[in-house]
């Protein structure tokens, strides 16, 4: 069998129209006829039969369809395989990214992947670090960017950005150069809820250096506390790549936090079980260029 004549015939059996597949084709009606009756001819079975609606499917082209798409499924996995040893991108990815880096980079890395990779595809999907991990795990994603995971035996991760932790206030606030954490700490803070992985680090030096946290507010949502920031109704701790304003009488403050500093340090990690292919070599490069230009 022909695998372009089984693709035709699937085309048809799917849409139940030879007009309608051979406008998604790109093929005039009489050619796509004749490549699924040459079809026909080669399997000696009647595969189609034509109605005043389109088409249906006799058993034998059900069958077909059915064999078909695990041919093409097939097919298309090898040459995603050969395509991969010829060090050529092909297939899809998905990468996890945290809210605080999404909304900065998500619209360059479609871009720079589309112009550097056009075989391969990749979807984005948006969650926090903790999530992230999990979702590794689990085969919902491929690749991700998290903030200071925790070692895992079925993960493995590779530090890409380290940053230390600001204190962010509204525009009014007195400028500071830096604020130890036990005056950080008699200020009311919008955190993250408890498991984001800037909650957890600040949380774990405040217990170090025996100072009390005062949480006003917690919100799961990077760019919602940035707003409650700018309206008053607390401070935040953050890095200042995740804010990423400029210095105009407008902007947010930003206070480096000292005594300790507390440092925040942005990773990529895969799953262990992963067979790490060009593909997912290349995403890898392209992400980490990404986050390391965005903090810059």
């Amino acid at each position: 069998m022909d695998i372009k004549q089984v693709e035709y015939f699937i085309q048809v059996a799917q849409t139940g129209s030879f007009s309608r597949a051979a406008e998604l084709l790109g093929m005039t009606q009489p050619a796509l006829s004749r490549q699924v009756r040459a079809l026909e001819v080669e399997l000696r079975e009647t595969l189609l039969l034509r109605n005043g609606r389109g088409v249906v499917l006799t058993e034998p082209g059900r069958r077909l369809l059915e064999r078909g798409r695990q041919i093409l499924q097939l097919v298309q996995a090898t040459q995603h395989e050969l395509g991969s040893m010829r060090g050529e991108p092909q297939g899809q990815i998905v990468v996890g990214l945290p809210p605080s880096l999404a909304r900065h980079i998500t619209v360059a890395l479609i871009e720079r992947f589309q112009a550097e990779m056009p075989k391969a595809r990749v979807a984005i999907v948006e969650g926090f670090s903790s999530h992230i991990t999990e979702w590794l795990g689990t085969g919902r994603v491929d690749l991700g960017l998290v903030y200071n995971p925790e070692p895992q035996a079925n993960l493995e991760q590779e530090p890409v950005l380290r940053e230390e932790l600001c204190l962010i206030g509204p525009p009014g606030a007195p400028r500071r150069a830096e604020m130890p954490l036990a005056e950080v700490g008699r200020l009311p803070l919008v955190l993250p809820q408890r498991g984001h992985s800037f909650r957890r680090l600040m949380e774990h030096e405040a217990l170090l250096a025996s100072v009390k946290l005062q949480v006003a507010w917690e919100v799961s949502s990077v760019p919602t506390i940035l707003d409650m920031v700018r309206r008053g109704h607390g401070f935040a701790a953050l890095t200042a790549s995740a804010v990423n304003e400029g210095e105009g009488p407008g902007a947010l403050t930003r206070t480096l936090i000292v005594e300790p500093r507390i440092r925040s340090t942005l990773c990529i990690a895969w799953s262990a079980a992963t067979r790490r292919d060009a593909l997912q070599l290349r995403t890898a490069a392209l992400l980490q260029d990404l986050a390391r230009g965005f903090a810059a």
